[in-house]
């Protein structure tokens, strides 16, 4: 027998169906091991020797694979066939060689791009050695990722308080995304005109035609620039008479574009269905693996991070075998089209995404899949057997018009064309990232009969006011596409580069654009400033290209690492003799149209409104960046640094505390206030003062006394639950308002929902919640099985949990031998089991999933408190393990 070891549990059951009883098919669950996520995990000092760490989870599995493996006749390494899964086989076989189970059994390679029968059987009857090239390319990314992440975030968390991390790449992307913030920002709108005439043939037909010179000169795009213009030239065509010049039709071909590379189906993915380009790659990633089609399993399509766009001979051979019999001969082009691909440094190993048979059409396979899974395939089967089709055949018709007035004349161009044959526009058709179609031969539409020469009727004249637009925003699918025409990232990398930036809070997401958000733009502006060449786009490309040729085995990887390391060592040492002034200074200038924007009075937006005299800067404090008065402690103005920051409510509050009146209690004054975190208000004074943040929509200038003491009141009892008799109350947290009753947490709609919901109300959304089997925090599992009081008090319950039954008595939770069945548990065994945990210091499973501070949505406010809850933001290594997309 012999062990095969491939990524995923649905991969290796759909391969052990094929290889049969011969084989056992294991799964690695992605990588088996990482760089441990501290100091000296890489080691330049040591040429840049690395440590490598197996978490709990990974450990027990290649355990598996090692019993597996010591009772087989080979080792068969099947991971998927890119830089990535190369690197799982090396380390799957480096640990296995260290436990002493491979010996001299044979230890084979083997890669295939679809899962399919034939293409595993294919790859088995042809295994080779581990690429140790793609090895070492793997090694040297992964060590200038972490030289990278744990030299440079340091020097933020140190120079910019706030800052989260910087990495190789996703600093580079997050830059793309703010220097078009910057173009946006400086982008001045120019008016522009566009004049058109309505004429009428002799016929009776109406057709438009725009004005495209005039006085003898030829207009450029944009060239009438004011009314005054467009209102002369209206007049001049408003009196003339009107003259076909020329027709000319043309006859032009379209070509259709190549199968799908990993970014251009994200890019169609986003424009045509929606998604994301995370979503799209775990769609792929099943539609891949395999789909139960009729009691076969089977991958759908190929292997989908590849940047290659051209397909397997056989596969051309197929496609053109399915468009004769599923479109005609008309549609089967004489020759096989051959495609290469554009990308800067693409390394062209792979196919393009593509099915794995073209005879399985969307319609066939539809009761199969679900409703995204249908979708993308639907997307690559179309865009696979175009890419080998006929051009399409369009006419184009241009017909150049002559207007005279007493003399004065004027150009006009009509053009219209026409689909004379569909071609490959029968299976697919392109759309732009904005939803609007691309070309597909019908721009201007079917012009009607036009003769050279003749005279037309002028109908109506439309002169329309326009305005030149700013670039737009980056998608998720248009930066990706930004970043393979600049060689920056690989295929297996653009969707968690664009995941990471959103996750630590660089980026937004709104209305599908990436909206820098100002802690993202900080931390560009001081990379741009300091660390400029790290940055540099062509930097970053020529890295990629030099792993690339380490792939290819033209390059030493460690050779790359040392001259990498000895300047970017000597950048991170410089910055440490920089001064928060220096760094103040550089912010200030970099990101000025941000931190200073323009004043409605016209005055210096860097003169303070409040005091006056003094000059507004940046100030870093323990938890961000904020705008404050460089007369500080005398004025204490400042203002929460916002990509969307509103000078109206920040005016509001931004000097003294603004009294709201005297809370009737207690007697003590209520204020309104401005913190760096936003506004917020407070019952007294000191320490033990109370605050509340301002919850989203509330602005400074609509809070009253009444709001302040309603804020200031949370959480808000409503009444005792009628079945459990426990409190149930409302308060506003991190995710919004929400009502609480006996640990579980449900949403609210409206923050006036917590002021005014009503006990009958909350129990049904509580109801509603625990239905849909969710709720905020933990809520306890369910007693199986009640057993008595506890001689100490206390009742005593066997429970069914996350890790299998327990028995419970107040906080202490002891697990069930394995095998024990939980309704056969007596008291005596209970005890036993509770006296034993007890012993070992045991508490309960898990912490609170949320704090009274928090569930009351009201201490954790003003400017201490409204910092980030940075426990609740901390992301665990353990994805980390996992092949990224």
């Amino acid at each position: 027998m012999n062990v095969v070891v491939v990524e995923s549990p649905s991969k290796a059951k759909t391969i052990n169906k094929y290889l049969g009883p011969g084989y056992k098919v294991l799964a690695s669950f992605g990588h088996v091991r990482d760089l441990p996520a501290k100091d000296g995990s890489v080691r330049p000092d040591e040429d840049f020797e690395m440590s490598w760490e197996v978490d709990g989870a990974s450990a027990k599995r290649m355990k598996d694979i090692a019993d597996a493996v010591k009772s087989s006749d080979g080792l068969i390494l099947a991971t998927d066939p890119d830089r990535e899964g190369e690197a799982i086989s090396w380390h799957v076989l480096d640990l296995l060689k260290k436990k002493r189970v491979i010996g001299d059994k044979p230890v084979k390679r083997v890669v295939f791009n679809a899962i399919t029968k034939k293409a595993v059987l294919d790859a088995m009857a042809d295994p080779r050695d581990i690429d140790i090239s793609l090895v070492d390319a793997y090694l040297a990314r992964r060590a200038l990722d972490y030289l990278v992440g744990f030299n440079l975030s340091p020097v933020l968390w140190r120079k910019l308080p706030g800052a989260r991390s910087a990495g190789r790449v996703q600093s580079v992307a997050l830059r793309l995304v703010c220097d078009r913030e910057a173009e946006i920002e400086r982008f001045v709108t120019e008016e522009y005109w566009n004049i058109s005439a309505l004429l009428k043939t002799p016929r009776g037909d109406e057709f438009e035609a725009r004005l495209v010179s005039a006085d003898g000169k030829r207009l450029q795009p944009k060239a009438i620039g004011n009314a005054e213009e467009a209102n002369r030239l209206k007049a001049l065509l408003d009196g003339a008479s009107y003259v076909v010049e020329s027709v000319e039709a043309k006859p032009v071909k379209r070509n259709p574009a190549p199968p799908f590379t990993t970014s251009t189906l994200q890019q169609a993915a986003s424009s045509k269905l929606g998604f994301s380009a995370s979503r799209t790659m775990q769609v792929a990633q099943k539609l891949y693996e395999g789909v139960d089609i009729g009691g076969e399993t089977v991958g759908l399509i190929t292997y989908m991070r590849t940047d290659g766009v051209q397909m397997a001979p056989e596969a051309i051979d197929a496609a053109r075998r399915a468009i004769g019999s599923q479109f005609g001969d008309r549609y089967l082009p004489e020759k096989p089209r051959f495609y290469s691909t554009k990308a800067k440094n693409a390394q062209e190993a792979h196919e393009a995404i593509r099915p794995t048979d073209f005879y399985r059409t969307p319609e066939q396979v539809r009761r199969f899949l679900d409703g995204d899974m249908l979708k993308l395939y639907d997307l690559v089967w179309k865009r696979g057997i175009a890419s080998q089709m006929a051009s399409a055949e369009i006419e184009r018709t241009t017909a150049e018009i002559t207007a005279d007035n007493d003399g004065k004349r004027a150009g006009l161009r009509a053009t219209g064309s026409v689909i004379r044959f569909d071609g490959f526009i029968a299976a697919y058709t392109d759309m732009k990232e904005d939803g609007e179609q691309a070309e597909d031969g019908e721009d201007g539409g079917r012009l009607p009969e036009i003769d050279a020469h003749e005279s037309l009727a002028k109908q109506k004249i439309n002169a329309s006011q326009h305005f030149t637009e700013p670039p737009p925003r980056y998608s998720e699918a248009t930066l990706i596409k930004k970043m393979e025409e600049l060689g920056i990232g690989r295929p297996s990398t653009y969707a968690a580069t664009v995941t990471t930036i959103v996750d630590r809070d660089y980026v937004a997401i709104d209305k599908r654009k990436l909206v820098p958000q100002a802690k993202g733009r900080l931390v560009t502006a001081f990379l741009e400033s300091f660390f400029t060449r790290y940055v540099e786009y062509d930097f970053t490309a020529s890295l990629e290209e030099k792993l690339d040729q380490i792939s290819a085995g033209e390059l030493n990887w460690k050779d790359v690492l040392r001259e990498f390391w000895n300047d970017f060592f000597s950048q991170v040492e410089d910055t440490k003799e920089l001064r928060v002034t220096n760094v103040l200074d550089a912010l200030n200038e970099e990101l000025a149209p941000l931190v200073f924007p323009k004043r409605e009075d016209g005055g210096d937006p860097r003169v303070c409104q409040v005091c006056g005299t003094g000059k507004l800067s940046l100030k870093l404090g323990k938890y961000g960046a904020f705008v404050g008065c460089s007369n500080y402690p005398e004025c204490n103005y400042t203002r929460q640094l916002s990509s969307e920051s509103n000078g109206e409510a920040e005016a509001a509050v931004s000097n003294e505390p603004q009294s709201l009146g005297k809370d009737p209690h207690t007697g003590e004054e209520i204020t309104l206030r401005s913190g760096r975190f936003g506004p917020y208000v407070q019952r007294g004074d000191g320490k033990d003062a109370k605050r509340a943040s301002l919850p989203k929509g509330w602005t400074p200038a609509t809070i009253d006394h009444e709001k302040a003491l309603a804020l200031l009141s949370l959480p808000r009892d409503i009444g005792a639950h009628p079945e459990t008799g426990k409190m149930i109350s409302t308060g506003i947290g991190r995710y919004g308002p929400f009502v609480l009753h006996d640990g579980t947490y449900a949403n609210l709609e409206s923050v006036e929902d917590v002021f005014s919901i009503g006990l009958n109300r909350a129990v049904s959304v509580l109801a509603d919640k625990q239905s849909k089997g969710g709720a905020r925090g933990r809520t306890a599992a369910a007693a199986l099985k009640e057993l008595g009081e506890h001689p100490e008090g206390g009742a005593i319950t066997v429970r069914d949990g996350r890790f299998g039954p327990y028995v419970n008595w107040g906080k202490v939770n002891a697990t069930l031998p394995r095998g024990k069945d939980p309704l056969s548990v007596t008291v005596e065994e209970a005890l036993a089991l509770i006296a034993e945990r007890a012993a070992k210091g045991g508490g309960t499973k898990g912490k609170t999933s949320r704090s009274k501070t928090s569930a009351a949505g009201t201490k954790s406010a003003g400017p201490k408190a409204a910092k980030p809850n940075s426990a609740a933001k901390a992301k665990t290594k353990t994805a980390a393990k996992a092949k990224k997309d």
